[in-house]
């Protein structure tokens, strides 16, 4: 691609956007608007190295932003215009923090002498997101020199860098603009200057050294590993908690080694790849919420070793018993984020599990009980588990066994049953995106172990309903076929996202859990309280989804039976955006819960 010449503004875009497609930029958001004409106009040009998509809002196109970079895990661009534009950023941005995403958050600017007098669309855009970027920065003025244009190759080149390394964030950077804002010549550019500007410019040296960025190896500054600790005791537990990382199978193969390793039980998430990685580790226990509500058990499984891979698990009931424990606990997790939300005497152990396992090679003594590894290993006479980790085998298979029955003769439509059946239904290794409130408990408590592969993506970072939509599409698009889960009020807080429908590429099914309201609010106690439980916190909203649908041109279809369900979801569609709804009654799924989830474990 050629470089632009006809003004300032230009040349600038033209190689602030050609230096992120030789950084390895897969794919650009474009927000409309005037002061942020010279970025689109130059990512519009690079179609056919980067997949340019436009999108009209801008909390909406950040999700789907977060979404491909969730992906794909590199840094996804998006570009807004002044004023409020980049404020819509924000709830997206924090995620991307929280959950450590790559975007790169381009928002155009007035230049600095038009700000602070009432020009029009202007606000102050200077860290305009706090302290929730990796980094930032805003650029100078575009000026029609080589060394100012070395100066912005440089520094996106960092801000790649930073947006990957030592921690994957947001970045922003503020880019100003003077008029004028299209690709017409300057009046204000002296030709001759410009001329030879543009003579000595040779894209190919310019650009030469402009490659894929690789973080370095890991180097954590981290204690000793505990191994004799950890090997001396019999009871210990590994906590697979909330992940979601680009190699699952190489992430659940590392934490089955080392549970295999250690001989104990892995308490596995249901927003882990873990649970659905089951053929390669045998001690999964994936009924922790439901066995630990029953106080004897819990206080004969109380553990010695803990060891915490990632971030800590959703359920209050492990939380709680993991307070009352006086175990020793280790955090595994190469971030540089206190990830231990219960404030226990905890060593931070900054690497990754699959780097754990790999240094450790040789100094563990793997037991054979059940091998797992792909090559057999020489090893001595085999050993059984300890007693303590035969328990949580029994009263797992016990409390699976009674889910599974129980949800087997379960004919009427009731919403937990819906994340046990995804978790049985979907084709192997489909991207599932578990919205927040209650889909993700639903699918802590009761997700079937299983060896589909199934990917589950989330937005755990701030655990809001904001994005849920346009997230899920930025995962889907250009992937293989995927599917939502939601409720009601997460889908209807971002039906903009369905405004994507003519820009999105493959499928997405989304299925729609209508209770007519905030269910999570239902399990609190201000439920009990009436008013104003129904108005300001259930927020019913009435919406006939078959009608919604139709306004954007997206399928719908009432679903009405669980036969009806699983057909739908094996095998899925390969195009379009189809809204599969079931409408269940909140009260008596709340009563259901509060009947039932005490009662697996009592036996």
């Amino acid at each position: 691609m050629q470089i632009g010449f006809r003004n300032t503004n230009e040349v600038w875009a033209s190689v602030l956007t050609q230096t992120l497609q030789h950084l390895g930029l897969t794919t650009a958001i474009i927000c409309p608007g005037s002061r942020s004409t010279p970025l689109a106009v130059a990512f519009a040009q690079q179609t056919r190295e980067v997949d340019v998509i436009s999108i009209l809002d801008e909390r909406s196109a950040t999700f789907f932003a977060l979404g491909r970079a969730k992906a794909t895990g590199l840094p996804t661009a998006i570009v807004c215009t002044s004023g409020t534009a980049g404020a819509n950023f924000y709830p997206a941005v924090i995620e991307a923090k929280q959950t450590r995403v790559p975007l790169l958050l381009l928002t155009a600017d007035r230049p600095p002498e038009l700000r602070d007098c009432h020009s029009g669309q202007t606000i102050d855009q200077l860290k305009l997101y706090g302290n929730y970027p990796n980094w930032q920065t805003e650029l100078a003025v575009p000026v029609a020199d080589m060394g100012m244009l070395a100066y912005l190759r440089q520094t996106m080149v960092y801000a790649w860098e930073r947006s990957l390394y030592p921690v994957a964030g947001p970045i922003h950077i503020n880019i100003p603009f003077r008029d004028p804002l299209a690709p017409i010549p300057d009046a204000n550019v002296e030709t001759q200057n410009f001329a030879s500007l543009q003579s000595q410019f040779n894209p190919e040296e310019f650009f030469a050294h402009v490659t894929k960025f690789s973080p370095p190896p890991h180097l954590p500054i981290t204690p000793s590993l505990p191994l004799n600790d950890w090997q001396n005791s019999e009871r210990g537990i590994i906590i697979a908690g909330v992940a979601q990382p680009q190699q699952q199978q190489e992430y659940c193969q590392a934490i089955a080694q080392l549970a295999q390793t250690l001989q104990f039980p892995v308490l596995a998430e249901g927003l882990s790849p873990v649970r659905n990685h089951a053929n390669i580790n045998p001690h999964i226990i994936s009924t922790y919420d439901l066995i630990l509500r029953n106080q004897q058990l819990a206080k004969q499984l109380t553990p010695e070793i803990v060891i915490q891979i990632g971030e800590m698990p959703t359920s209050p009931v492990l939380r709680n018993w993991l307070k009352t424990t006086a175990a020793k606990r280790w955090v595994i997790d190469s971030s540089d984020q206190n990830l231990d939300p219960l404030h226990g005497m905890t060593v931070h152990l900054r690497l990754n599990v699959e780097e754990l396992v790999s240094k450790q090679k040789g100094k563990l003594s793997p037991s054979p009980y059940h091998p797992i590894a792909p090559q057999p290993h020489k090893m001595g006479t085999p050993s059984p588990p300890s007693s303590y980790l035969q328990l949580w085998h029994q009263v797992e298979a016990q409390v699976r066994t009674t889910v599974d029955h129980t949800f087997k003769e379960i004919d009427d439509l009731i919403e937990s049953k819906i994340a046990w059946l995804l978790s049985q239904s979907l084709p192997p290794e489909t991207p599932l995106f578990i919205a927040n409130s209650m889909p993700v408990r639903d699918v802590e408590f009761f997700w079937q172990p299983n060896h589909s592969g199934i990917r589950p993506f989330f937005n755990r970072g701030a655990n809001g309903i904001d994005g849920t939509l346009s997230t899920a599409l930025g995962i889907a698009h250009r992937h293989q076929s995927s599917v939502m889960l939601t409720g009601d009020l997460a889908l209807l807080h971002d039906t903009n996202g369905f405004l994507m429908r003519n820009k999105f590429v493959g499928h997405l099914t989304i299925v729609l859990v209508n209770n007519n309201g905030g269910g999570i609010f239902e399990m609190l106690p201000i439920a009990k309280f009436e008013p104003p439980f129904e108005e300001f916190f259930a927020t019913p909203q009435d919406i006939d989804f078959a009608q919604l649908c139709a306004c954007y041109g997206v399928e719908h279809e009432l679903i009405t039976s669980w036969k009806q369900l699983q057909t739908k979801l094996n095998p899925l569609p390969t195009s379009g955006i189809r809204v599969l709804e079931l409408r269940t009654n909140r009260k008596l799924d709340t009563k259901w819960r509060q009947e039932n989830l005490g009662r697996f474990a009592k036996f």
